[in-house]
């Protein structure tokens, strides 16, 4: 179900908890509001759908999918850049890692490790901040 994007500062700010499977939905509900809104966005946190839940999902080409408890384990190539978040529009220097090793679960629980790089490792660390109650 496509939901309401949430724009009020104290939700985004809100410090997401550990997804279940009893928060599957929530993770489908993030797929079908990302994949609607892909001609503003690339990824998204649950908090932005109003669900403090840990759980990102990110578009890979027309693939969408929804990484629960997303946890980085290694980085590398740090850099700084400046990024905005499209939900409240306050471009913010930070720092990013060039390269990240992300360990998250999948709709059944399941353990997974990618390593990312690029694009896909910095939009990975801006939702995992979203996660983490920080608004870039």
């Amino acid at each position: 179900m496509v939901r309401e994007l949430v724009q009020n500062p104290l939700m985004l700010n809100a410090k997401s908890v550990r997804a279940t499977e009893e928060d599957v939905d929530v993770a489908r509900d993030l797929i079908d509001t990302l994949q609607a809104h892909l001609d503003r966005f690339s990824g998204m946190a649950a908090v932005m759908i109003g669900e403090r839940k840990r759980i990102i999902a990110i578009a890979k080409g027309s693939m969408v999918i929804a990484a629960l408890n997303p946890k980085i384990l290694s980085k590398s190539g740090e850099y700084e850049t400046e990024e905005e978040c499209p939900l409240l529009g306050k471009a913010t220097k930070v720092v990013r890692y060039k390269t990240i090793r992300l360990l998250w679960q999948d709709g059944n629980m399941k353990e997974h490790v990618a390593l990312l790089d690029g694009f896909q490792a910095q939009l990975v660390q801006h939702l995992i901040d979203h996660c983490d109650g920080i608004v870039v």
